[in-house]
């Protein structure tokens, strides 16, 4: 099934082309498939083959799976980890152009019990300039001021979403 992000965090319309995001089965595992428009933000070089924990702060982009009867979640959070808790998994990123594409294979065995809710986040761009986008955004209706993208904690981003 393929998703679009199309709206910022907050329920705004994004300004480019969304993010897409594709799940189907691995055999093995979740298989995901993303693509998006690569904004060329400033990145150190990384050792190909090998995650880089520093791209976070100028492009990402996650999923997350949420059993919420236990508040348990599988995601993609590498400023909460350090490199020891990492999990190791198959995955593969290109760039041609102003587009880039990922695949990544997230084994079975790495999702909680009981997965009932998810959500997909992209975040590009630096301090003041950055942009923070959501599958399952916030409602206009339910926004606040002082309201914030937490990705990791933000009971707002959950509800509803089954």
């Amino acid at each position: 099934e393929e998703f679009l992000e199309a709206h910022t965090w907050d329920s705004n319309p994004v300004d480019h082309e969304p993010i897409r995001v594709a799940y189907s089965d691995g055999k093995a595992g979740l298989k995901i498939e993303v693509s998006g428009p690569f904004f060329k933000g400033f990145h150190p070089p990384a050792e190909p083959g090998l995650p880089d924990l520093s791209l976070r702060i100028y492009e990402v982009a996650s999923s997350v799976f949420l059993d919420s009867t236990k508040n348990n979640y599988l995601g993609v959070f590498p400023h909460y980890l350090t490199p020891q808790q990492l999990l190791p998994i198959e995955f593969t990123t290109t760039i041609t152009g102003d587009t880039w594409q990922g695949q990544a294979l997230i084994p079975w065995t790495y999702f909680p019990p009981n997965v009932n809710k998810m959500n997909c986040y992209a975040s590009h761009g630096i301090r003041e300039n950055r942009t923070h986008e959501a599958l399952y955004p916030v409602p206009k209706e339910d926004r606040v001021e002082g309201l914030y993208p937490d990705f990791v904690f933000e009971s707002d981003l959950w509800r509803g979403k089954a």
